[in-house]
């Protein structure tokens, strides 16, 4: 069986590739995916499957149902593209100006067409298949708009999964772990008010350009000595604005930047804490303060029994040699994440190797995520497909655990 889906998927590749080049040549934005979006419903039209539009502005979903009645699993890629230029001149390189698949993207929906079409034309499985095309992973929240819009109510689904390319590891290899994988996205904005004087005459204002830079330190301090050293976290100021000459002491400083965590509670910590000392520092400083902080992306948390079903699928398919089944998390962020808060599922990681894949005209960078020389390795859609194809069979031919 499992050579027989290899062996078709691997029969599709120049066709699927050519899908995948096309899409990649043609990146769009956060909920601008018009053009991905209508090229993976005409597909999934093509192919038998019943198919809606526009959910989540512009996301897909196909539903593909099987030979008899059962649970219902939900398979996920993601759609967009990045804001940035690439740096590849190759055949397939972006035609949109500032605009890239830096990410795989176009490699995730191409590797979940091939299921598609694949299950759609082996319907011998109980239950149905929901196949999710999410726009807005990159920062738009993509999955909680699809949510919100009713992607679990229109579409119900037992469980939902998630997969990624990840530059790395080799081609051929997974990468999962139970619990967290992903870490949560927060960002946060100071903005540091003191009272503007002659740089020569520092005495005769309330400098907030110190202010901020004995914050940005301060702020490290959480990691090292009010939080748990076995509990992941990451402060990051990346940002710091103010002043406009060179002899004045400005106004006003604006300091901004990202907070990373694998679990709510250390990130309920970290939140307080800067809270606390950018209030009483700016005050001790003189100043004024006024923090903000936003919780974008919670943490991407796998779900133990998915996890072991998906392990049990990847060692079936490629060899146990060949799936790393305790991975140290990334500090990325994932919105899939929402899904996983919304249904038990999992999310893992496949990897694309180390840039060789690429066609002459690649730039000069490496082939990392969000890098403008990388480009999706197309010999992973047969076996992204597969994971897929496999990982719906098994799931909905078992008997759920009481």
């Amino acid at each position: 069986m499992k050579q027989a889906i290899l062996d078709t998927l691997g029969g599709w590749l120049p066709d699927m590739t050519d899908i995948r080049r096309s899409i990649h040549a043609w990146p769009e934005l956060a909920f601008q995916e018009v053009r991905t979006a209508d090229t993976v419903a005409r597909l999934l039209e093509s192919w038998g499957i019943e198919t809606h539009r526009g959910l989540g502005e512009t996301g897909v979903v196909g539903r593909i149902e099987g030979a008899r009645t059962g649970r219902s699993i939900g398979l996920r890629a993601d759609m967009d593209a990045l804001p940035m230029p690439e740096a590849n001149t190759f055949a397939h390189a972006s035609r949109n100006p500032g605009v890239m698949h830096a990410c795989g993207h176009d490699g995730h929906t191409t590797m979940l067409l091939a299921a598609a079409r694949y299950l759609a034309q082996h319907r011998d499985f109980p239950g149905t298949v929901q196949v999710i095309f999410q726009p807005a992973e990159e920062g738009g929240g993509g999955a909680r708009h699809m949510i919100e819009d009713g992607l679990f109510d229109r579409f119900p689904m037992d469980a939902v999964f998630g997969m990624h390319n990840w530059p790395g590891l080799p081609v051929g290899t997974f990468g999962l772990t139970d619990g967290p994988i992903m870490a949560s996205s927060n960002r946060f904005q100071i903005t540091l008010q003191g009272r503007g004087a002659h740089g020569a005459m520092p005495h005769l204002g309330v400098d907030p350009v110190v202010a901020a830079a004995q914050l940005t330190m301060a702020f490290q301090t959480i990691l090292t000595r009010d939080q748990d050293p076995l509990d992941a976290g990451v402060i990051s100021v990346t940002q710091i604005h103010a002043g406009s000459a060179d002899n004045v002491i400005p106004d006003q400083a604006v300091l901004r930047g990202t907070v990373r965590t694998l679990s709510t509670s250390v990130l309920d910590g970290i939140e307080s804490r800067m809270r606390d000392l950018t209030q009483h520092l700016a005050a001790a400083l003189r100043c004024t303060a006024d923090f903000q902080f936003s919780r974008e992306y919670p943490a991407t948390i796998n779900h133990p029994a998915e996890t072991a079903l998906s392990t049990q699928v990847l060692n079936d398919l490629v060899g146990a040699d060949q799936v790393r089944t305790a991975v140290r998390p990334s500090m990325g962020a994932e919105d899939f994440a929402f899904m996983l808060q919304a249904r038990p599922g999992c999310y893992i990681w496949i990897g694309n190797g180390d840039g060789d894949h690429r066609t002459p005209g690649h730039g000069l960078g490496p082939c990392t995520l969000h890098n403008g020389s990388y480009d999706f390795n197309d010999e992973l859609i047969p076996l992204g497909a597969a994971y897929w194809v496999l990982l719906a069979q098994r799931y909905l031919s078992t008997v759920p655990a009481s």
